[in-house]
């Protein structure tokens, strides 16, 4: 059974929209200082889980990730240096400037969207587009997880990008969209490191999972719905 998103790459395949080349994927000009490590385990900073802060939040979640990753600016605004402030008598440590922070890119995330809905791919695209430049260009690829036809070439787009060191935000679910995750590197046995943001850990994914619609165990959801894919 397809998903909607399937649904929606089967028609892009009956008009012949087709995927891009993987070729020519390239590097990022500069690196950031990425929040998350690229091996598997919590992800912690100060103290503090690198979770979701509420059930919607997980694509804010990966975008944050993703903008200290190629950005050296979101981290500084996360951890400035010197004393915590003080705000209304409560002291403002990394815990809260993160979770004000990933609220506050659900806000920018949603200007038409319910934000009880998450984030949409498109939404995901444009606040990157309008924030972090330096990520460089991405492009919404709708998956049919149904179609070994399909897979194929999305797998080698996801490696392509990895093996650049470029992220690829990953978007799973039942047979609608649920869950934004970040696959960050290309492991040991081919696994893809995934950041997992309802836990605040990176977990080992087998991409052979995404065939098998199994990816529940590791991800929460065994769909593959989309990945946004790097543009060169």
């Amino acid at each position: 059974m397809r998903t909607v998103c399937g649904f929606g790459r089967a028609v892009q395949a009956l008009v012949g929209r087709r995927p891009l080349a993987v070729d020519g994927v390239r590097p990022l000009v500069a690196r950031g200082l990425p929040l998350l490590s690229t091996g598997p385990g919590d992800q912690v900073r100060d103290g503090v889980r690198l979770d979701q802060v509420d059930a919607t939040t997980c694509g804010s979640a990966v975008l944050v990730a993703l903008s200290a990753w190629a950005s050296a600016a979101e981290l500084e605004r996360l951890d400035p240096g010197g004393a915590d402030p003080v705000v209304g008598g409560v002291r403002q440590g990394f815990g809260a400037r993160y979770d004000a922070r990933q609220k506050q890119v659900h806000r920018e995330t949603n200007r038409l969207w319910p934000q009880a809905l998450g984030t949409t791919p498109w939404g995901m695209v444009g606040w990157l587009t309008r924030n972090v430049p330096a990520a460089g260009r991405y492009r919404v690829r709708l998956v049919d997880d149904s179609s070994a036809q399909d897979l194929r070439p999305l797998v080698a787009e996801v490696v392509a990008a990895l093996t650049a060191g470029r992220p690829v935000p990953v978007l799973v679910g039942t047979v609608v969209p649920r869950h934004w995750c970040l696959a960050l590197t290309v492991g040991d046995g081919g696994h893809w490191n995934v950041y997992e943001p309802t836990s605040g850990q990176v977990r080992a994914v087998d991409p052979e999972l995404v065939g098998r619609r199994a990816l529940a165990p590791v991800l929460g959801f065994d769909r593959l719905h989309a990945v946004l894919s790097p543009r060169g």
